[in-house]
C-alpha cells in the first residue's frame, strides 16, 4: 500500500499518516485520514482527481 504523507500543524511538518483511512467529505471530495505519529493528532490530505481514478481502478474507493 502507498506511503501517505499529510502535514501536522502542532510539530510543524510533514508526517507520514499512521492509520490511513479514505473518507468522503461533506463537499463530495476524498480525503485520506489518519493520525501523526509525532503528536498524535488528526491529520488529512486530500486527493487529487488523478489519484482518486487509480484509487477507484484498484478498488481502494468505492463511491
Amino acid at each position: 500500500m502507498t506511503e501517505w504523507y499529510a502535514f501536522d500543524v502542532k510539530a510543524k511538518k510533514k508526517v507520514k499518516i499512521q492509520n490511513p483511512t479514505f473518507q468522503k467529505m461533506k463537499n463530495g471530495r476524498w480525503a485520506v485520514v489518519g493520525t501523526s505519529p509525532e503528536t498524535g493528532i488528526r491529520v488529512v490530505r486530500f486527493l487529487s482527481k488523478k489519484e482518486i481514478e487509480e484509487l477507484k481502478k484498484k478498488g481502494l474507493i468505492k463511491e
